[in-house]
């Protein structure tokens, strides 16, 4: 099985590649669209600023890229945001997949949410195992609201979604490579697609 990591300047890609050792996965990182596109797998991890994202992703072409892959992609963190229709950061837009708008945190809480929040999901899924109002790593200060799409939801400032699915499109808030078992168990589990 070949599984890719998507490096686009943007991403903690080594501790994702790490998590992946430790369950006994070889992965390629790479931004080569052939190498990309001829994966079983593809992780789609982000972090830092949308737009100047988006610009990376536009620079390799792979704006263009991502919304075509037929196998299943899991988006983390900003991948995950990326995978929306626009976000309220730069007032940027993204790849048009999952037909949101990504939020900012309202001024009334601390940003960005740092730390382990709780998480219900909705659905098994990519959480098969993993029991419920488990705790999940997060970093962010921007936010994908409920959506018909979503498939675990957690609460700062509200409720809102921490992992979306959209076909073979997989989205999580959290950094399941930071997120102890429950994390691994997430990987684990969207490897078995």
């Amino acid at each position: 099985m070949k599984i890719v990591i998507i490096d686009y300047d943007a991403g903690n890609v080594k501790s994702l590649q790490f998590a992946l050792e430790r369950l006994g996965i070889e992965a390629q990182i790479t931004h080569d669209t052939e190498l990309v596109s001829a994966a079983d797998k593809v992780i789609f991890p982000g972090q830092g600023e949308a737009s100047s994202a988006m610009e990376k992703l536009k620079s390799k072409a792979l704006d263009v890229l991502i919304p075509q892959l037929k196998q299943p992609v899991l988006g983390i963190c900003l991948g995950m945001q990326l995978l929306c229709e626009k976000t309220e950061e730069g007032n940027t837009k993204a790849l048009g997949i999952l037909p949101e708008t990504v939020k900012r945190f309202p001024n009334t809480v601390k940003v960005p949410q740092m730390g382990w929040n709780q998480v219900q999901h909705l659905s098994e899924g990519i959480f098969e195992g993993i029991s419920q109002d488990c705790y999940m790593y997060l970093v962010h200060s921007y936010y994908v609201p409920l959506t018909v799409g979503t498939t675990a939801k957690s609460d700062y400032a509200g409720t809102y979604s921490v992992a979306v699915q959209k076909d073979n499109f997989f989205g999580v808030q959290f950094h399941p490579e930071k997120s102890s078992k429950d994390g691994l168990r997430l990987l684990e589990n969207f490897l078995k697609i």
